[in-house]
Parts: C-alpha cells; sequence; structure tokens
C-alpha cells in the first residue's frame, strides 16, 4: 500500500529573496511541512513518537531544484512514505506548482530513531511495526 498525502500552501512574501523567488531553504520547510501533515494524516506526527519515549532526528535530507516558485504561487506539497525494512523513517517529495502542475521542487528524507539519551536504536520500535502494519505496509 502507498501512503501519500498533499499540502496545499500559499507563497508568503516572507518565503521569496530579492528577486521575488523562494528561497531555497524554505524548500526543506515545506518539506518540514509535508511531513507534519503526513503525520497527522497517518497517526504517525512527532507527538505520536515522542509518547513512545522516541527521538526521529534528521541524518539526511536532499532537495533538486527544478524551478522556482514565485511570491502568490498556491503550491502542492505531496510527501510520500518509502517503505524500508532498516530502522528508519524515509519520505520522498514532490512540489507542485498548483495552477500549471509544473514540478518546483523533488527530494527526500531519512530519519532515524534515537532514545531520550541520543542512542541509536539498531531496530524499529515496536510502535513503529505496529504502525506499518496497521497500515500494510508489513504482514501482521
Amino acid at each position: 500500500m502507498e501512503l501519500i498525502d498533499r499540502k496545499e500552501i500559499l507563497v508568503r512574501f516572507s518565503e521569496v529573496d530579492s528577486m521575488r523567488i523562494v528561497w531555497h531553504g524554505n524548500y526543506l520547510k515545506y518539506f518540514e511541512d509535508g511531513r507534519e501533515s503526513f503525520g497527522l494524516k497517518y497517526s504517525l506526527g512527532y507527538l505520536d513518537v515522542y509518547k513512545h519515549n522516541v527521538m526521529i532526528p534528521l541524518v539526511k535530507i536532499q532537495c533538486d531544484y527544478k524551478r522556482p516558485l514565485e511570491y502568490g504561487d498556491v503550491a502542492i506539497i505531496e510527501t510520500r512514505f518509502i517503505p524500508t525494512e532498516a530502522a528508519k523513517i524515509v519520505f520522498e517529495y514532490t512540489i507542485y506548482r498548483k495552477n500549471t502542475g509544473e514540478i518546483a521542487a523533488t527530494g527526500s528524507s531519512t530519519q532515524v530513531f534515537l532514545t531520550p539519551q541520543g542512542e541509536l536504536l539498531l531496530t524499529a520500535p515496536e510502535f513503529f511495526t505496529g504502525w506499518k502494519q496497521t497500515w500494510g505496509i508489513v504482514p501482521k
């Protein structure tokens, strides 16, 4: 089963540079917006994870810029969960300009599981395995 979330955003004045295009660093914030929206939709938000006494820091993020978004554009952030057997959470992103369907950026991110003391978990926490079973990603 493929898990995808789509979130619509309006490019705000504070997100553009002197050329009136979205400053490159804001695309990473858009990816974060996508992760949060995905988490709310599929019950895998940061608060859902924290209540299991686990942290999920980003360890890798990648962004490929295709066509710049501009002030006033409406964009769609598409966030896709990428299943893996490893103890990590991987997402891929596509940001589209809503009115034309043009791709503005693509990317991916990887998060790992840590204990509150900062120790890396080499196997997925039980709650995450259960979450994947709930959504049909792994068999029950």
